[in-house]
């Protein structure tokens, strides 16, 4: 196969799947409104099940209902004959994951669930099948062709599967009014974490790590205190504590290309005045946001009354393992 024979294979499995994607459209109706519901009004948890890649697609869907807000969990159908059927309970909703509709270690399973009275959700690519019969609602998953050149790999209907259920997923998380501040509190790890939780007072250089002058500094205090804090600024304030400027390390090598004669300046001869600022009570990634839409690399932090709280340096963030969404 040559490198044109490739490119070609290639785009014409993202086709097929793209397509079977897009014929899934016409499966958002009553019966998917009335899935929703059910999961909505669910006092217990969404248990899911299925076979094979069927079962892996369950796992992933599980995954994203209990990052949304939905708690889930998945039950293998052949454990679930052997002692697992214990996990559900009576409030429970359970949706089966088929693509033929009559897999047989799902069919036995509907028997023992309709004993526990709960809600059952099949997610079948036939109609008429064993599942449409036994379950509450039927959510369609059927696809003109599998991506599979043989029609036998699951390929266009296990992505068909995930969608439905990311579908499920984001529905209800937005009827749920589920938040971002939700969302951190089920994410405490890594940098989505960090990015959706970290507040600019917690990682923010304050007291004796900030670096401050007055107007009336020398320059060669004000080179000591960058120097000495290591943040390649310090802020400027005036008699009453109030912000007036920055000065940088850049602002000191134009100040040196211009002159050499500086041991009579102050901070406030070479400071750069309305420097960016921001509030501690904003989350860190605002800070991250603000420094890139306005290239630079510190951002003061101030009180209401305009004093100079805290610094952030872009390395601090970075370190910390933040990214810009």
């Amino acid at each position: 196969m040559n490198n044109e024979e490739i490119i070609k294979k290639g785009k014409d499995v993202v086709r097929i799947e793209a397509n079977a994607i897009s014929d899934l459209i016409e499966s958002i109706n009553e019966e998917f409104v009335k899935a929703v519901n059910i999961l909505y009004e669910c006092t217990g948890r969404v248990v899911l099940t299925g076979m094979g890649k069927s079962g892996l697609i369950a796992r992933k869907i599980v995954a994203t209902l209990n990052s949304t807000g939905t708690a889930s969990i998945y039950l293998h159908p052949t454990d679930a004959l052997h002692g697992d059927l214990g996990m559900v309970r009576k409030e429970d909703v359970v949706i089966l994951i088929s693509k033929s509709g009559a897999t047989q270690e799902i069919a036995n399973l509907i028997p023992m669930l309709k004993r526990l009275k709960v809600r059952l959700i099949a997610m079948a690519g036939v109609r008429n099948s064993r599942l449409d019969s036994e379950c509450d609602v039927l959510l369609d998953i059927s696809v003109k062709e599998e991506a599979c050149p043989f029609d036998l790999a699951p390929t266009s209907s296990t992505t068909a599967a995930l969608v439905m259920g990311d579908a499920l997923a984001v529905v209800l998380l937005q009827m749920r009014e589920f938040t971002e501040d939700d969302f951190a509190a089920l994410h405490p790890g890594g940098s989505l974490g960090k990015r959706l939780s970290l507040s600019i007072k917690e990682i923010m250089h304050k007291e004796d790590s900030m670096p401050v002058v007055n107007e009336d500094t020398p320059i060669k205090d004000v080179i000591f205190e960058i120097t000495s804090k290591r943040l390649g600024t310090t802020t400027v304030v005036d008699k009453n504590g109030k912000l007036s400027g920055v000065v940088t390390d850049g602002d000191l090598r134009r100040l040196l290309e211009r002159t050499m004669d500086i041991k009579d300046l102050k901070a406030k001869d070479i400071m750069s005045k309305n420097p960016k600022v921001m509030k501690d009570h904003y989350l860190a990634s605002f800070a991250l946001q603000a420094m890139e839409n306005f290239k630079i690399t510190t951002l003061i932090i101030v009180d209401d009354s305009n004093k100079p709280s805290g610094i952030i340096h872009l390395h601090d963030l970075v370190n910390l393992g933040l990214r810009q969404r």
